[in-house]
């Protein structure tokens, strides 16, 4: 049997590979996980994010949706309430990112042209990659 890390992998390469872009393949993999009560729409949200903003190569479109799932978890609703605790987590698994891929950005991560299959490949590697990634943090931090 898959851990839980690993399955969230599988999960989010499998959303990758069927069309969704690294974003909302992270979002529709940990939705049910942290926020079942929103619905399905919010995977809109993340579609602008893939290809690092709009194929900007900015921000990996998988880690920005990271901290979004980690900000469902431990961000804030009211200004008065700590926003460290996002920070927190949002700056550690940004480093966690980056020491695994060893860059952050979508252009440095995935030198291949946008939608050539080798860029495809490479991102839904990178996609599957950070997803498990994500899951063994939020075990480890008691996130889940």
């Amino acid at each position: 049997m898959e851990d839980r890390a690993t399955l969230m992998r599988n999960t989010a390469g499998g959303y990758f590979r069927e069309g969704y872009n690294c974003a909302e393949s992270i979002i529709k993999t940990f939705r049910p996980q942290v926020t079942p009560e929103l619905d399905e729409s919010i995977v809109r949200m993340f579609t602008g994010f893939g290809g690092g903003f709009g194929h900007s190569g900015c921000v990996c479109g998988a880690l920005a949706a990271s901290v979004a799932v980690l900000g469902i978890v431990k961000g804030r609703t009211a200004q008065s309430e700590a926003r460290e605790p996002a920070y927190d987590v949002a700056k550690e698994f940004h480093d966690r990112f980056e020491e695994k891929f060893g860059a952050t950005c979508c252009r440095a991560l995935n030198e291949y042209p946008f939608d050539s299959k080798e860029h495809l490949r490479t991102c839904i590697k990178i996609t599957g990659n950070t997803a498990k990634l994500l899951g063994e943090y939020m075990e480890e931090k008691g996130l889940y």
